[in-house]
């Protein structure tokens, strides 16, 4: 057996191991985490591993449309979130109308595999870019294949709560700067969202924390002003629930309006 293999192997099974660990913890069901934890994605930690970008998956976070998040330990013990997109049809159907017109997906002819790594590859391109303008979301740290390494967004025992479930003392602050994120997405960056909504806003420390950026488009897309209507409209309706009755249509004119 070459040292390339005998060190794959014992990754894999200090991975099963540590999964196994979560399992019992957590109360999980094993089949499921055996979908997105295939041979590959274990390979590709293992990697991160080896590379020292990460030392132990901790516990996980959250399971969304496209893929999983799960807490991860580095080295020197700090918390990253680490976000593994499954590689199956419903992920692919999901993210098609996102990919279709998105000039930035040349690999659009390639295998499912190819296109999810494709859009990993996206979403850490996508937080480069917010963090370059200044937007609050997740700091891009690494990616590899299907998995992103990202900031974690939480405290010591808990990861930060949607804004969905999360009441606000001070709403108006909140929506000002949420809208405001929007337009700066739009202005400074040619890039809209797609996808906002109270269930991919964190709220940490009283401030907004936008996530799930794989979707968001440049607005050349064909479809970029009609996700754009969405993502304004889903955070005025959602703000009316503390009184604060804004015009999207108005909010919407003024932002593409440069």
């Amino acid at each position: 057996m070459s040292s390339e293999k005998f060190l794959d192997e014992k990754i894999l099974k200090k991975l099963d191991k540590k999964l196994d660990s979560i399992i019992d913890r957590e109360g999980l069901d094993r089949k499921i985490l055996d979908e997105v934890f295939d041979k590959s994605v274990l390979l590709t930690l293992g990697k991160l591993i080896s590379d020292g970008h990460i030392e132990i998956i901790d516990f996980p976070i959250s399971t969304g449309k496209e893929g999983n998040v799960f807490r991860g330990v580095t080295l020197d013990k700090k918390f990253v979130a680490v976000k593994i997109y499954r590689i199956s049809n419903a992920t692919f159907k999901h993210i098609s109308k996102y990919i279709v017109g998105d000039p930035r997906f040349v690999s659009i002819h390639k295998s499912r595999r190819d296109i999810i790594y494709s859009w990993t590859k996206k979403e850490f391109k996508n937080l480069t870019i917010l963090e370059e303008i200044g937007v609050r979301a997740p700091k891009p740290i690494i990616y590899m294949n299907n998995i992103l390494i990202m900031q974690y967004i939480g405290y010591t025992n808990r990861p930060a709560p949607m804004l969905k479930d999360f009441p606000l003392k001070n709403p108006k602050k909140v929506f000002d700067e949420l809208i405001y994120f929007i337009s700066k997405m739009y202005k400074k960056a040619d890039i809209v969202h797609s996808d906002l909504s109270p269930f991919n806003i964190l709220m940490y420390k009283n401030k907004p924390y936008l996530i799930d950026l794989g979707q968001a488009v440049l607005i050349e897309h064909p479809n970029a002003l009609e996700f754009l209507k969405r993502d304004i409209f889903n955070i005025v309706t959602y703000f009316r629930k503390y009184n604060i009755n804004v015009d999207e249509n108005y909010i919407y004119e003024k932002i593409i309006h440069k």
